[in-house]
């Protein structure tokens, strides 16, 4: 969890107000027993729809509106969008089966605070309550995992990028075919050019990649997708 400079317009000794919104009933009722057996939080509105989870909280300003994804009327994420935009001072957070990336990163392009899978214990379906309307964000602990992945692998995506920036076109152009298993000489052939400009081309292009073996230079061109590994 990571802090944030809002809070909930909850005051103390206040209950959380909360609205729910997803299209099973008894997924509606399973958490509303569970949130309300808290003593300290209250559900003012259940709906089965987006374009509703938007009217009710418009209508009702919940501290905390619970938003499944799969739902008609646009469902959450699109919900989400539309509260954050219409009463920014509600908090979101999302409940779902779905922990795949496209999901994960919409919900935090659409402004939500938090994230609990719908396998979650009750406990800590409350934390993530509670969490939340206190201004912190909650992701349960697979879509973190999920969270971490992602961030590593755009990381990784953007260092790749930049190196490949720092290559001439025409040193691509070498590690490609270095990369597909050319000599130096067949190299020469297939550019034009003399042996000696491909070792001086594969000598700065090595350099500037920090890599100084075939093998890395292959690895590398798979990564950024200059070569296929298909045979």
């Amino acid at each position: 969890m990571t802090s944030e400079t809002q809070g909930s317009s909850a005051g103390a000794g206040s209950p959380i107000r909360v609205l729910l919104a997803d299209d099973h009933t008894l997924m509606r009722e399973g958490v509303r027993r569970i949130l309300a057996a808290d003593g300290g939080i209250e559900v003012v509105a259940e709906v089965g729809d987006g374009q509703a989870a938007v009217q009710e909280t418009l209508a009702r300003r919940p501290d905390v509106a619970v938003l499944d994804i799969t739902m008609p009327g646009g469902g959450g994420l699109e919900a989400a969008r539309q509260i954050r935009k219409q009463a920014p001072e509600v908090r979101i957070l999302i409940l779902s089966m779905h922990i795949q990336p496209e999901f994960l990163l919409e919900s935090v392009r659409a402004g939500a605070h938090g994230y609990l899978v719908k396998d979650a214990a009750a406990s800590e379906l409350v934390s993530a309550v509670r969490a939340v309307c206190a201004g912190d964000t909650y992701y349960s602990a697979a879509v973190s995992a999920q969270m971490t992945d992602l961030l590593r692998r755009k990381l990784e995506g953007e260092e790749v990028t930049n190196a490949l920036e720092r290559l001439s076109p025409r040193e691509r152009e070498v590690l490609r075919h270095v990369a597909d298993g050319a000599s130096n000489k067949e190299i020469a052939a297939a550019l034009g050019i003399s042996v000696r400009t491909v070792e001086t081309h594969r000598d700065s292009l090595m350099k500037k990649l920090g890599i100084h073996s075939i093998a890395g230079l292959t690895r590398f061109a798979l990564r950024c997708g200059l070569v296929s590994d298909q045979p």
